[in-house]
């Protein structure tokens, strides 16, 4: 039996996405952008992410009535479908977001003496959000493999930013990986996660 959702969800009725590893990547880049540029509280940001709740009132149905919607329109309707999260993947969504802040300053660090000829202010913030967010994996996630961790940010980069991000992010990442596995900053245990 499918739970009613109609009165959190008004504009999705009965559609429910299930939360992944990949969706928690997403929305922690969602979070991430919104606080910084934001300034707003985290938490506030974590909980309207991962909640959605929308409360437009019973008037929706006749404003959405014989209307055709405007872009900008249709992607809030499409953010209205409400995430049903495993514990997991609520966590990994949650343990995530802290360890990028854990890791920002020297990330930046590392950013800045891998991209010669840019000042990280330049980049792209949404590419420097991934760049964060995927240093974060190879260092404290010890069960995701780094190709695992690279071809997901490379594709999220590819949805959320530029025609030229997964290019460039993916040159970054191989560089920062190589740097930190070096460094014996990067741990993986269990099969298939230990490089030879």
């Amino acid at each position: 039996m499918t739970e009613d959702l109609s009165n959190i969800y008004p504009l999705s009725k009965t559609k429910v996405v299930r939360g992944s590893r990949r969706l928690a990547r997403e929305k922690v880049l969602q979070i991430l952008f919104a606080y910084m540029l934001s300034k707003s509280d985290l938490e506030t940001i974590i909980s309207h992410s991962v909640d959605r709740e929308f409360n437009f009132g019973d008037e929706v149905e006749e404003i959405l009535k014989d209307k055709i919607l405007k872009p900008e329109e249709v992607f809030e309707l499409e953010a209205d479908i409400p995430i049903k999260w495993s514990s997991g993947d609520l966590n990994f969504l949650k343990n995530l977001i802290e360890k990028v802040l854990i890791s920002s300053m020297d990330t930046d660090e590392r950013i800045k003496g891998m991209s010669n000829n840019w000042e990280l202010e330049r980049i792209n913030l949404i590419d420097r959000i991934l760049i964060h967010i995927a240093r974060a994996e190879f260092q404290y996630f010890e069960e995701i493999p780094p190709k695992v961790t690279i071809n997901e940010i490379i594709d999220i980069a590819k949805k959320y930013s530029t025609n030229k991000s997964g290019y460039f992010v993916n040159g970054v990442l191989d560089a920062l990986f190589i740097k930190l596995k070096n460094e014996e900053l990067i741990i993986k245990k269990g099969r298939g996660l230990i490089e030879k």
